[in-house]
């Protein structure tokens, strides 16, 4: 196993973070020397300070430090509360808003840290299951990660088929596809859900996001325990920024994240919707 001296781990922890805004402390050395300790073997570079120098020099393996480093786990329906909660209470609200007139029956979601694409595919078969049955609605939801790695694997939407058991016998059958022949042992998404998700790279530290609109739901879930407070509360303000008057944001159970933006008001512990604008003063009374 390679071994990191203090230097060399310095120069990978700025570089890190100036590429992504994710600070590793010195605690994670270990899990560097893990995540990269494959691209030495595969660059032959004997040392980290002889593969900073390759990465430094050259963009695609750059592209892959921050690929190796940003892969993190996934699970469908992680964090169950927050689909149950969806289904209880916005969702019904929605459909009760819709009756009355008070807005188009259309949802668009933004999973920001997407992974290799099981968040997004959650809330495709969650919002297609309770909302999707009488064909009114229409959905899109927009995926974005930094690696280009895993969006390369969510694209694909096939996983081994044990990852069948993290999700719900009803969803399973209506919108899971089980391999045969050369892909037995696998599964892959329906067309039903893989038409309403769309992938695209994206940086959370970049100072633009190039993605259009607003967005109803936005799942930005156990990504931001990465980042120091002076970022994540820059990127809370910029989802802010993109999240629909009558909207959701939701965050990681163990990302505390009172305070990070005085635009919004709690539902939950982690499911935040815009606080309401405070009124205008009444015009003082005239004789």
């Amino acid at each position: 196993m390679n071994d990191i001296s203090d230097a060399e781990f310095a120069l990978f922890q700025a570089l890190i973070q100036r590429e992504t805004g994710i600070y590793l402390s010195p605690a994670k050395k270990a899990l560097l020397v893990a995540r990269l300790t494959g691209r030495l073997r595969a660059t032959q570079c004997a040392t980290f300070g002889h593969y900073y120098g390759l990465v430094k020099e050259d963009p695609a393996e750059r592209i892959r430090v921050v690929d190796c480093i940003t892969t993190n786990e996934t699970h469908f329906f992680r964090e169950p509360k927050h689909f149950e909660f969806l289904v209880r209470h916005v969702f019904p609200e929605w459909q009760a808003m819709v009756a009355m007139g008070k807005r188009a029956p259309r949802v668009r979601a933004w999973s920001a840290a997407c992974s290799t694409g099981k968040e997004p595919y959650s809330l495709a078969m969650t919002l297609l299951h309770h909302l999707g049955g009488d064909g009114r609605w229409s959905f899109e939801i927009v995926a974005t990660d930094i690696s280009t790695q895993v969006l390369d694997r969510a694209t694909r939407a096939v996983w081994p088929i044990e990852d069948a058991a993290e999700i719900p016998t009803e969803y399973l059958k209506a919108f899971m596809l089980r391999g045969q022949d050369s892909q037995a042992g696998k599964m892959k998404a329906g067309r039903e859900i893989r038409d309403i998700v769309h992938f695209r790279q994206l940086n959370l530290n970049d100072e633009v996001y190039e993605i259009l609109g607003t967005f109803d739901l936005i799942f930005c879930r156990n990504v931001l325990i990465y980042f120091q407070e002076t970022t994540k509360r820059r990127i809370v303000g910029r989802l802010v920024d993109r999240l629909a008057p009558e909207g959701y944001l939701l965050f990681g159970h163990a990302e505390g994240m009172s305070g990070a933006d005085t635009r919004l008001r709690s539902v939950l512990p982690t499911v935040y919707r815009l606080a309401p604008k405070p009124r205008a003063p009444l015009p003082p009374a005239r004789d």
